[in-house]
């Protein structure tokens, strides 16, 4: 239980500045590399901690599902650090998947751990 607390807090940390890069990237400006290297090492974090927190059991299926769509905004979060590092305007609707997988699965591991 400790490691998906632990999780929430990583998560809430990187959902801060996701949404500062969420904002800016809808409104095509330059996002920050470092606010960008930043919120996603916090969330690779929180999704180390998610993953032990699942695997040493007693998680429940809210958990699960919420580490299944953490996953899926990984991936969104790669493929827009690629348009990032390729200094390419972020396409707007990946941007909106990406946040809502994020804060869904948050939401979701919220309830799990309540």
């Amino acid at each position: 239980m400790k490691m998906l607390v632990l999780s929430v807090i990583l998560f809430a940390v990187a959902a801060l500045g996701g949404l500062v890069l969420g904002v800016l990237g809808l409104r095509q400006r330059d996002l920050p590399m470092w606010l960008s290297l930043i919120h996603g090492v916090v969330a690779a974090a929180g999704l180390v901690t998610l993953i032990l927190g699942v695997v040493q059991g007693n998680a429940g299926s809210l958990p699960i599902i919420s580490l299944v769509l953490f996953l899926i905004a990984a991936l969104g979060g790669f493929v827009l650090f690629s348009y990032h590092l390729r200094r390419r305007p972020h396409p707007r609707s990946l941007i909106v998947i990406h946040a809502l997988a994020a804060v869904i699965a948050f939401v979701l591991l919220l309830i799990g751990i309540l």
